[in-house]
């Protein structure tokens, strides 16, 4: 990709001088600036894949959702052939919002203001009153439908692009995509949503939460410490009065890619332990993942993932699984392990996606996914804990959305706008002895190499020509 490294916002900063490759360092500005925000919705937002939703939530023909892909709203319908199409929301005869709901069921999608009619592909069907040619006869009618994103389902994920000749989906993922084919195509019957997305809005700019989901695993230790004190991972204090520390949950392997994606990989070397008081190291992959199964599995779907995936993958899932991590720009994936207080251990499978809404402004959507095939019991569980830990208003999530906007509103100070991020931890080991996958991995304590690898595509993309 050719850069243009004179790019310059109206004040005449560069955006390269924004980001300090040597020293790793961001300039605070970035996540508040006006201008940037709208090259962000040109550059990133109209040119990457972005994640819209799941097909089913739109399991029925003529089924459709309202979306954002960035700054732009679009309808996610299925049609009458089953095909998912993604459009843009906008009627091309006025600009008014052709769909106004968040979501329902039509073969025929008409404009409010004059009544222009659209099928679920997006294609014109026509006018009111049609002898009289209401929409004109300089354009022809095939020529008047709404704009057409590139579709690309993944695992039953929805990924749009308005970028229709470039990169394809699998591309995009790159080496990301070895490890997100362990979480999103475990079955045959794969994942389905547990209910619509929750939503919320925020102060926030977008990219304060999104750096983030970059697998940042330094701001669990504070931010998230009553996990450690009264939560799943809680233990008693020794001897010496120590008891809360999450510190051994940040050693594992991290992953990233030069597109951004990004994943922590922790050790279940200890969990294993626990369940099954053996040395790990003389159980096979096979009866690690029957003692611990990825989260959303059950013991008896054990025998599909052996089915479905290479000697590699499986050790991967039965050793240091990502369980936390991003698909940039804006999505972040969450299959932990819940602890049970009858030594059982129960999963939580989450997807978030932050939608910009502005410089200072973001929604949090949240879905919670189960496999298809899990019995309605452990559904009812995995629901009930996945909100209560990862949903909008959940214990985890209400302490990292108070944060983005502290960021935001410190971003626009005349002063504290020239301080830098920093990420200036990094890795000086790579993969692990054994490691089977690709993509450039980490071993040891969490470092800030992925949040990094994340900045630096966005600036590879905002300096683009």
């Amino acid at each position: 990709m050719h850069q243009n490294a004179e790019m310059r916002l109206r004040d005449g900063t560069r955006i390269s001088d924004l980001i300090n490759h040597e020293t790793r360092e961001v300039k605070v500005r970035a996540l508040s600036d006006p201008e940037l925000y709208e090259l962000e919705m040109e550059r990133i937002f109209a040119k990457t894949w972005i994640f819209l939703g799941h097909e089913t939530e739109i399991p029925n023909k003529g089924d459709f959702i309202t979306r954002d892909m960035g700054s732009d709203a679009v309808i996610v319908a299925r049609d009458r052939d089953n095909e998912i199409h993604v459009s843009l929301n906008v009627c091309p005869h006025r600009a008014m919002k052709v769909q106004t709901h968040d979501a329902g069921n039509t073969n025929v999608h008409m404009c409010i203001y004059h009544g222009w009619a659209f099928k679920p592909n997006g294609d014109f069907i026509g006018a009111p009153v049609e002898k009289e040619c209401m929409h004109g006869s300089m354009t022809p009618k095939d020529q008047l439908g709404l704009k057409k994103a590139r579709v690309a389902l993944y695992g039953g994920l929805i990924f749009a692009t308005w970028n229709i000749d470039g990169p394809s989906l699998e591309e995009f993922f790159g080496d990301a995509k070895y490890y997100f084919d362990t979480l999103f195509l475990r079955t045959k019957g794969g994942l389905e949503v547990l209910g619509p997305p929750q939503r919320f809005r925020l102060n926030a700019n977008w990219k304060t939460a999104c750096e983030q989901s970059a697998a940042d695993g330094f701001h669990t230790l504070t931010l998230h410490r009553w996990l450690a004190e009264v939560g799943p991972y809680a233990k008693k204090p020794d001897a010496e009065g120590k008891g809360a520390d999450l510190s051994p949950e940040m050693y594992g392997s991290e992953v990233w890619t030069d597109h951004g994606h990004a994943m922590r990989c922790i050790d279940l070397d200890r969990k294993i332990v626990r369940l099954t008081g053996k040395n790990p190291a003389e159980l096979s992959p096979v009866e690690r993942l029957t003692a611990l199964p990825p989260p959303g599995i059950t013991p008896e779907m054990v025998p599909e993932l052996l089915e479905r995936f290479d000697d590699g993958q499986l050790k991967l899932m039965s050793w240091r699984p990502p369980q936390v991590g991003g698909f940039f720009p804006n999505g972040l994936f969450e299959f932990i392990y819940l602890p049970q207080p009858d030594g059982t251990i129960v999963g939580a499978c989450a997807l978030h996606a932050y939608i910009p809404k502005g410089p200072d402004k973001l929604e949090f959507m949240n879905w919670i996914f189960a496999e298809k095939d899990t019995p309605p019991e452990l559904k009812a569980r995995m629901l009930r804990q996945s909100v209560q830990m990862l949903g909008t208003s959940g214990m985890v999530e209400m302490e990292d959305s108070d944060t983005w906007p502290h960021q935001t509103e410190v971003a626009k100070g005349a002063v504290s706008k020239t301080i830098t991020l920093k990420y200036q931890a990094k890795f000086d080991k790579g993969a692990p002895e054994g490691w089977p996958g690709p993509g450039h991995v980490g071993d040891g304590f969490t470092k800030d190499d992925t949040q990094w690898a994340w900045w630096k595509y966005w600036h590879e993309l905002m300096t683009a020509e």
